[in-house]
């Protein structure tokens, strides 16, 4: 399991998809976006147009760990943690509880798997409690995430460097 980390327009995606598609195809794309707007329908197609043949997406806004269950034997992309976590605090969902099944989730799987995930602690204190508890739940599931990876890399300006 690789966990690539970093912040907005570092090259994250960009840099896991090509880890991903170094193993035989076909491939997953677990997207964790919803389309709320113009805008963000524009990002998702952006990320769509750039893949090449091969990839296959599945949508888990919530069910992320179902989602890794069901496709345990293909190479996966999972974009992103920090989308999936905004889901589920939005939704009133168990953050502690999701975080335990997508461990879970991930050790039960027999194929490569590549998260995606926000750094979102290096900047500002978010001025709204909201946005603080986002940026501290992020950092606990970013924590989590990156003591069980095998590797995590972190995305500056399109370079990755390797943390772990």
């Amino acid at each position: 399991m690789t966990l690539v980390l970093g912040g907005a327009r570092s090259g994250k995606s960009r840099h896991a998809e090509r880890l991903v598609a170094a193993h035989e195809a076909p491939w997953i794309y677990i997207a964790t976006a919803e389309a709320f707007d113009d805008e963000m329908r524009e990002r998702i197609a952006e990320h769509q147009a750039r893949r090449e043949i091969g990839w296959r997406t599945v949508e888990a806004q919530v069910d992320l760990p179902d989602a890794l269950i069901r496709h345990a034997a293909l190479p996966v992309l999972v974009d992103c943690l920090t989308l999936w976590l905004t889901n589920l605090m939005l939704g009133n969902h168990d953050i502690v509880a999701a975080t335990d099944a997508l461990e879970a989730a991930l050790d039960r799987r027999q194929a490569p798997v590549v998260l995606v995930s926000n750094e979102v602690g290096l900047g500002l204190v978010p001025d709204t409690p909201l946005g603080r508890a986002f940026r501290d739940e992020a950092g606990r599931l970013n924590q989590h995430m990156a003591a069980a990876a095998d590797r995590v890399l972190f995305m500056v300006a399109g370079l990755p460097m390797t943390v772990k």
